[in-house]
């Protein structure tokens, strides 16, 4: 015989909440939105990033429909043990030079660029770490709303706590867009370089890096005084860098 609920029991777990959520209207909104907002990212897709990627990221499909679904950008991976080191270094010595020390979120260097933009009153740097980049990648769209960044945060949280800072540079460089309808590392170096990821030159692999704050502004093959200058910061920072410090303990 099935269990039975008595018939006022939930009437009497009601009258018990209802009162301390009036009393604390703030509180259980605040509490409500977290919940809401916690469920809303993609929790159990993010362990898999360790030992799979995912073929269309939300940034793909923002692009398709930008474009009124004329073409669908194609997913191009390579493993990580096949990309020119160099580029690695690059990327991290431009874009997030605390990778390998933080929890996902560099705060001194959020601070900053949240003083810079209010003091010039207008957006000018960003603080994204790699992890955030890639969580908005993946999983959100470019558009810049306070929800937006609250997810991107979560899902920062969780892939730092769930995968691996190699599986995070690995997704890095095979999601993010290198130019139009150009995602991946493998295709934006035959594209640009006619070459694999494993044969980037060093110029070439700061040229890449140079050009991600903008992809479809500038070309990394281009000789604009924009990838030339941040091209000459990065080959400056180079040897800052020393790529998973944890795995030479």
């Amino acid at each position: 015989m099935l269990y039975q609920f008595p018939e006022n029991e939930i009437g009497i777990l009601f009258q018990k909440i209802v009162p301390s959520i009036k009393k604390r209207k703030t509180q259980s909104l605040v509490l409500y939105f977290l919940f809401l907002l916690y469920f809303s990212i993609p929790s159990f897709q993010i362990p898999l990033l360790e030992y799979s990627h995912i073929r269309i990221t939300s940034l793909m499909e923002q692009r398709a429909i930008e474009h009124g679904l004329l073409f669908y950008p194609r997913e191009s991976w390579v493993s990580i043990d096949d990309i020119n080191p160099n580029l690695l270094k690059s990327i991290v010595c431009m874009e997030d030079d605390a990778f390998f020390q933080h929890k996902g979120i560099d705060w001194k260097q959020l601070n900053d660029a949240l003083r810079t933009n209010k003091r010039r009153k207008r957006i000018i740097r960003g603080g994204s770490t790699l992890t955030m980049q890639l969580a908005k990648n993946l999983y959100l769209t470019t558009e810049r709303n306070f929800l937006r960044k609250a997810k991107e945060m979560l899902i920062t949280f969780r892939m730092e706590k769930e995968i691996s800072k190699r599986a995070i540079l690995q997704d890095y460089v095979n999601e993010i867009e290198w130019g139009g309808g150009i995602f991946g590392i493998k295709e934006a170096a035959e594209k640009y370089f006619g070459k694999s990821p494993k044969e980037l030159t060093i110029s070439q692999c700061a040229r890449l890096a140079a050009v991600i704050p903008s992809p479809l502004e500038h070309k990394p093959n281009s000789n604009s005084g924009y990838v030339q200058r941040r091209s000459s910061i990065i080959l400056g920072r180079f040897n800052n860098v020393i790529l998973f410090p944890e795995e030479n303990l």
